[in-house]
């Protein structure tokens, strides 16, 4: 059993890693975010370390540092590609398929563990978040870990240094995204219903050994808002508690509830088209796939009810039906990548439902066999059909270092100032490039910082991701600091626009005496 074991464990090592590192430089995203994570983390490696991680995308205020270390020596050791920083996602998604097959085992048994993992290895939209740098990426490989420690430390390791060895992780959760949130009070929840029979004073030394385990995990982040007058917590708080934020597809609580939890089986199992998709398939079709989601879904969790172990039970449906009631509360737009605190449990769900199919015999067994068979392969042709090697390669990182090589042709060997115009991207990733090439440009400062406005240049080189874009005049800062320009040279690269200003100068003979 153990060479069969052993070969299970090498064959979802390839055939995951696969997917996840073949022609991973040409499929990888390299945008404003990852250019942002690589420029901090090359500041790490020049000796300049950072207490503060990503930016929120919610609210104004900052997580943790953990992602940043975490992509520095890769970063490091691909001498700055920032094809090293997605190498380590990838690396952790085939850690969160063994971490599947492993927990699989210890939760369910060796069949459902193998189908789960298997089917998470090249799940479409697993594979999405799977092969480029970006912090909630390898979320699934930590909320997993934390759940299966939290069950191991409740029910039979029942020591209190795990519940601080949870803390940690949930602290490094909480680093990657704050909606791991959801997951502190999913554990939370499970270790007061497995405790309350016990003296309080057990349960209160549970969650101060769990608490301090979290601090001490994000006190990096705790020491920054030390030094700057809670300033995180502040726009944390401002988020959290703001009446200007509604749900913004004006939808009420339980139609989000109902919405999350059909998208989250339905787009990680079935690989169910994105909203703005759904037009291309004929309705009938959309009608049925919808249905077998539906039904997949609420029949792998009826399967739930019927496992034995109380302990792990309660905890799955924990982590299904708080974070689902959770997501109700959420005041943003719910996109498939908040579902990576869960990626791991339909897969588990379901394998074990396609198991149980397999396994049935108090009814034909022909009968629920064939269906389990009809299930998986149903399930496995969705994936293949839409594996993203399937489409042309997007190029992003060669894109964006042919661009920035092409605005250092244009600056004349002189300082320079830079900025972008795009109805989505930031200037990171150009500048990430800018900056290694040799030649990073300056950047320019507001007025109260520079009221001289010494950090403006005689150029500004404007890079035009929009087809529609106007750089003179434009009130973006970078433009507008720069002062009254003209453009001096317009050119074509890859799939932009570049413009190079220079400051405005009347021509002497317009000159009215």
């Amino acid at each position: 059993m153990k060479k069969i074991t052993i070969a299970i464990v090498i064959f979802l090592i390839i055939f995951a890693g696969f997917f996840r590192l073949y022609r991973i430089a040409d499929y990888m995203e390299f945008l404003g975010d990852e250019g942002r994570d690589a420029l901090i983390a090359r500041e790490i490696i020049n000796g300049d370390p950072t207490l503060l991680g990503p930016r929120s995308s919610a609210g104004d205020f900052y997580m943790g540092p953990f992602y940043y270390y975490a992509i520095t020596p890769f970063l490091f050791f691909a001498n700055y590609d920032p094809v090293g920083p997605a190498i380590m996602v990838a690396i952790f998604g085939i850690a969160t398929v063994l971490l599947i097959y492993f927990v699989g085992q210890k939760f369910f048994n060796k069949t459902t563990a193998f189908i789960a993992a298997f089917l998470y290895s090249f799940s479409p939209l697993v594979l999405n978040y799977s092969h480029s740098s970006w912090n909630p990426n390898i979320l699934p490989f930590f909320s997993l870990l934390l759940i299966y420690l939290v069950y191991l430390t409740v029910t039979k390791l029942k020591s209190l240094k795990y519940f601080f060895l949870s803390g940690l992780v949930l602290g490094i959760c909480l680093q990657l995204h704050y909606l791991s949130l959801f997951l502190g009070i999913t554990i939370s929840v499970y270790i007061f219903i497995m405790t309350k029979k016990k003296p309080f004073l057990n349960l209160i030394k549970k969650y101060l050994f769990l608490i301090f385990g979290t601090l001490t995990s994000l006190s990096p982040l705790i020491l920054f808002d030390f030094l700057n007058n809670f300033l995180n917590t502040r726009g944390l708080f401002a988020f959290l508690f703001s009446k200007d934020v509604s749900y913004s597809a004006n939808t009420g609580y339980f139609q989000t509830i109902a919405d999350s939890f059909f998208r989250m089986f339905s787009r990680l199992i079935f690989n169910f088209p994105q909203a703005v998709k759904i037009s291309q398939f004929p309705d009938i079709q959309i009608y049925l796939w919808g249905a077998v989601s539906i039904l997949t879904a609420i029949s792998s969790i009826i399967l739930l009810f019927r496992h034995k172990n109380k302990s792990i039970k309660l905890i799955l449906f924990l982590w299904l039906f708080i974070c689902m009631f959770l997501f109700g509360l959420y005041k943003k737009e719910i996109h498939d990548y908040l579902f990576t605190i869960l990626f791991p449990l339909p897969f588990l769900l379901v394998g074990n439902l396609i198991y149980v199919l397999m396994s049935q015999k108090k009814w034909n067994r022909y009968i629920s066999s064939s269906l389990a068979i009809i299930l998986f392969i149903s399930i496995s042709t969705l994936f293949y059909f839409d594996l993203p090697f399937r489409y042309g390669a997007n190029r992003q990182r060669d894109q964006v270092k042919t661009i920035a090589e092409f605005v250092l042709s244009k600056t004349d060997n002189k300082p320079y100032n830079f900025a972008i115009l795009s109805p989505s991207n930031s200037d990171h990733a150009y500048r990430y490039y800018l900056d290694i090439l040799g030649d990073a440009p300056i950047r320019i400062e507001n007025m109260q910082n520079d009221p001289e406005r010494s950090t403006g240049t005689s150029q500004l080189l404007v890079v035009c991701e929009d087809p529609a874009c106007l750089p003179l005049g434009n009130p973006l800062f970078e433009i507008a600091a720069f002062g009254r320009a003209e453009i001096a040279g317009e050119w074509g690269v890859s799939v932009v626009k570049v413009y190079k200003l220079i400051h405005y100068e009347n021509p002497k003979n317009t000159i009215k005496k």
